[in-house]
């Protein structure tokens, strides 16, 4: 356990890429199984303690420290790991050696909940601040650590000299602690091969494409085409088997079982999972907040799936019967994609339609004034491109429209967590409502990014020499027409909402700059928005 802490404590403290690379290949060349394969779970998002939550790791210092003090350390520090790591009252009696890793996640994987958090208590007790650390993020899960999923399995193709992708192609056939895996890596045995039907492909991804980019984009080298606003999916079947994948292999075929048991073709799709119904003149398309009404659920009502019908827009073909088409230019995949898609019949699957250009001019027109709604940007890609898993640089672009801009004043601040906590950076702000007794503010969105560090120390400045009540740890600033701090938000778009006083809930806001020249006052109205929302 002290080699898996002392990892988490210095990947937290470097910030460089190829720095974390050479602790995570280190790690993993010289740590023994399957404590190497429960570490690489637990970077890599796949091992799950059910045995204990957070919730229960409160009660169980309330049960050594007085719970307002923990609370006021709590939200002094901001982060739930490192608060108990430095306030746990070890007892003094124990004396036993730190368990290994293995021995920590077996014994929890076995236990029930009322054992787990005696398990962890015990643990606690025989470790340092910074094992105690560890732990807790270990069977709490979100690590924050800066490492993906990805970075470890690059870790893990640098120490057995392979490709990423490699990695990536077996990996959703494996287990923890991963010892095919290792072994392979090691030369001590065979490439492990996917014994499930309907895997998923690691997918491809593309750049924004950057103004002296545009000169590049000519019919005769690319292809355009649409980028929706829903969420990025493969659908797959082989066997009888099908599954629907997120971009990141997670597998939500429960919550989408009506499109899962519409698909009716052999092989493996790339495309958006978007909510609409076939009419006569197409697909009737929903908003992102009406997918969102189906997402992260393991099981979905026939009157949710009624009223929300989900389909697949497909742009590429990985996989045609026996045949992998990735290997092929984009050109070909597309030729069989269409046949495919036709062949299907499918009420589920619809094929994204090319757009017609002759010059970037034609292209920017056609990004500015898209026909639909989820509409959020336009995709480029080369007709010669073969689909290769990552981000190459230069086959796919994206270029999204440009954002939408509201002024709006700053009303409440709370700290934030990890590198963060020591600063007011989550912020919720708001525009003019008039009304019969005049105007007032109302929340119309939270942001916590868009800032540079310099502007994150005078927000924070302003927050604590303008604080005028309290909410736990939520700040309320002075917000009048004549006092306070206009944000300039950035945002994607905007839909109904009944859950926000205002009505209106945002998509992707963040903060684009300061607008200390401008009185509050001035600042934006909610018919503003309004209008936006009506188009």
């Amino acid at each position: 356990m002290q080699r898996f802490a002392a990892l988490l404590d210095r990947l937290v403290l470097t910030p460089q890429r190829n720095a974390k690379l050479r602790l995570l290949a280190d790690y993993f060349a010289t740590v023994p199984d399957p404590d190497r394969g429960y570490a690489l779970a637990a970077l890599t998002g796949e091992l799950a303690v059910p045995s204990v939550k957070p919730a229960m790791l409160r009660a169980l210092v309330g049960e050594r420290i007085d719970e307002v003090l923990f609370a006021y350390s709590y939200d002094y520090v901001g982060d739930l790991a490192e608060t108990i790591s430095l306030v746990w009252n070890a007892r003094d009696e124990v004396g036993e050696e730190p368990p290994r890793l293995r021995d920590i996640v077996e014994r929890l994987l076995r236990a029930s909940r009322s054992e787990g958090p005696t398990l962890v208590a015990g643990w606690l007790d025989m470790l340092d601040a910074t094992g105690r650390w560890a732990l807790i993020k270990l069977v709490t899960g979100g690590l924050r650590i800066g490492v993906s999923s990805r970075l470890a399995k690059q870790a893990l193709a640098d120490l057995g000299k392979r490709q990423v992708n490699e990695i990536e192609e077996v990996w959703h056939g494996l287990a923890p602690p991963y010892l095919d895996l290792f072994a392979w890596l090691e030369g001590r045995a065979e490439k492990p091969q996917s014994k499930i039907l309907a895997p998923f492909r690691p997918v491809m991804l593309s750049h924004a494409l950057a103004d002296n980019d545009l000169a590049l984009i000519t019919p005769d080298l690319y292809a355009a085409e649409w980028k929706w606003d829903g969420i990025r999916v493969q659908a797959v079947r082989e066997k009888g088997a099908a599954r629907l994948y997120t971009r990141t292999g997670d597998d939500i075929s429960g919550a989408f079982p009506d499109l899962v048991d519409g698909l009716d073709y052999e092989g493996a799709l790339d495309g958006e999972l978007l909510i609409g119904a076939r009419g006569e003149a197409g697909f009737a398309l929903g908003s992102f907040s009406d997918l969102q009404q189906r997402l992260n659920r393991k099981t979905v009502s026939p009157k949710l799936m009624a009223s929300h019908p989900a389909f697949i827009r497909v742009y590429d073909c990985l996989v045609d019967g026996d045949d992998d088409l990735r290997t092929l230019p984009f050109r070909a995949r597309r030729a069989r994609l269409e046949a495919l898609v036709v062949g299907a019949r499918s009420d589920r699957l619809d094929i994204s339609p090319l757009l017609a250009f002759a010059n970037g001019e034609e292209l920017m027109a056609l990004r500015r004034a898209p026909p639909e709604a989820v509409i959020e940007g336009v995709m480029l890609k080369r007709w010669d491109s073969v689909y290769e898993p990552g981000r190459p640089k230069g086959p796919w672009f994206k270029w999204k429209r440009d954002p939408h801009t509201v002024d709006a004043v700053l009303m409440y601040a709370q700290r934030g967590h990890g590198k963060r906590s020591s600063f007011y950076s989550d912020y919720t702000f708001g525009v003019w409502k008039d009304g019969e007794g005049g105007s007032e503010l109302v929340p119309v969105g939270k942001a916590y990014f868009g800032f540079t560090d310099a502007e994150l120390a005078e927000i924070d400045r302003f927050v604590r020499n303008n604080t005028v009540n309290r909410f736990g740890p939520v700040r309320e600033v002075v917000h009048d027409a004549a006092k306070g701090l206009v944000l300039e938000v950035a945002f994607e778009g905007l839909q109904r909402s009944t859950r926000h006083k205002s009505g209106i809930a945002m998509r992707f806001p963040r903060i684009s700059r300061l607008r200390w020249d401008k009185p509050p006052a001035e600042a934006d109205r909610l018919e503003t928005l309004e209008k936006l929302i009506a188009g």
